[in-house]
């Protein structure tokens, strides 16, 4: 009897062995389903703007179902054989239980042992195999939640942004003193985009960048707010090479304004002390009222006290970047990056903000990034970019004598066709 309980549980865990490994496929499965369609959920109902435009309701609805019902099947399967463990263990169990009976009696008709001795081990024979029962019983949720971990270790476990030096020098006051020395960077090793870049930006230039999409205008001010590390090469600030500066006070050193605007939900006070919690209402009006902001917010039911909900979804996008121009201005940086400011701003307001930017960037080094190219004509430097690699660089007016890049993207936009 002893041996027949002993080999019951190898059996038990066997079997649930056997159906684990042919039901964790079906649990991950069901776990990559529900990810897609959650995904797909929050894409359509984020875009349901663009969906209405395109009349792409009824085929959303379709693709929705379609996602729905993968899930339903593998979610379907996944349950059925995660539930089949339990009554699988509890049957090894059971055909165990009566085996030891037939034994027990057997030997009890031949005075072997007594009828106590049999429910004795009856008894201590369930005993053995209840935590057995018990696992398996929970088995379901188990192989549910091992399926859900592996994602989310899938995401812990990606690679994290480097720290910083333990020596990492904290930067309070900038000259704005920037070299690019020979860098080289790309986001897959298989297509280099930046290769042997050089650059000396004297302190208060005012830059401009400008190239076709994809030319790595964006990619270069990334790198050098070190959003990525380069890969070969060096950026260095008043002579520090940025990777021995803290990435905090390097990027406190910015003022960084982008095409892409970005609000939280709560008052417009809040969002345009954003960097400065610190500022009085004076300097928040004078803020806006230099972003050319201050007009439209007094025309809003609560003024400066107006919540914003939805990631700014009761303003316009021209309102919420003049809101981001703001909150830079009031933070007063001793560099500035714009990465087409003023994209989603009307001509006659562009103007005063130029004007506005103009005062801003007096004694700052700054980078302007802008396909419009009546935006950059005061700069103190026009970088063409052209895969990677400057093409082309001087003042507007050189640009246009030299006859080369520069020159035909300009006549491409002022030029009539």
């Amino acid at each position: 009897m002893t041996i027949v309980v002993l080999f019951s549980a190898p059996a038990s865990f066997l079997m649930a062995r056997f159906i684990a490994n042919r039901s964790q496929q079906m649990f991950k499965a069901q776990a990559r389903n529900l990810g897609k369609l959650n995904d797909y959920v929050e894409e359509i109902i984020s875009g349901q703007k663009v969906v209405k435009a395109f009349n792409y309701e009824d085929r959303s609805f379709k693709e929705f179902k379609k996602i729905n019902n993968t899930l339903h099947s593998s979610g379907l399967k996944s349950q059925f054989y995660g539930s089949v463990s339990g009554p699988t263990t509890r049957l090894i169990n059971n055909i165990t239980y009566s085996t030891i009976g037939v034994i027990g009696s057997t030997l009890v008709i031949l005075g072997k042992i007594t009828v106590g001795n049999i429910s004795s081990f009856l008894i201590y024979s369930n005993l053995f195999a209840k935590p057995f029962n018990d696992i398996t019983g929970i088995f379901t949720q188990i192989q549910s939640a091992i399926a859900s971990a592996q994602r989310i270790f899938y995401i812990i476990d990606m690679p994290s942004e480097r720290p910083d030096a333990k020596d990492a020098i904290n930067i309070k006051h900038s000259q704005g003193k920037i070299n690019f020395n020979n860098v080289t960077f790309s986001y897959n090793p298989q297509r280099p985009l930046i290769t042997d870049f050089n650059l000396n930006v004297r302190s208060g230039t005012r830059i401009a960048i400008v190239g076709k999409t994809g030319a790595g205008k964006t990619t270069l001010v990334n790198l050098l707010m070190r959003f990525y590390d380069i890969d070969n090469g060096s950026i260095s600030i008043d002579g520090i090479d940025i990777r021995n500066i803290t990435r905090d006070s390097l990027r406190s050193s910015f003022g960084m304004v982008l095409q892409d605007t970005w609000l939280f939900s709560g008052t417009i006070r809040d969002n345009i002390s954003y960097g400065n919690p610190n500022a009085t209402d004076k300097e928040i009006i004078a803020a806006s009222k230099s972003a050319e902001a201050h007009n439209f917010i007094k025309s809003l039911p609560n003024g400066y006290n107006t919540f914003i909900s939805d990631a700014g979804g009761n303003l316009s996008q021209g309102q919420k970047q003049l809101l981001t121009i703001a909150r830079v201005m009031l933070v007063d940086p001793p560099m500035l990056i714009l990465d087409e400011a003023t994209s989603n701003i009307d001509t006659r307001t562009e103007i005063h903000i130029q004007k506005a930017f103009l005062k801003m960037v007096e004694g700052r080094t700054s980078f302007v990034i802008a396909h419009r190219l009546s935006t950059i004509r005061e700069a103190d430097l026009i970088l063409v970019m052209d895969n990677g690699n400057i093409v082309e660089s001087g003042t507007h007016n050189q640009l246009l004598k030299n006859g080369g890049y520069y020159e035909r993207l300009y006549n491409s936009q002022f030029t009539p066709a």
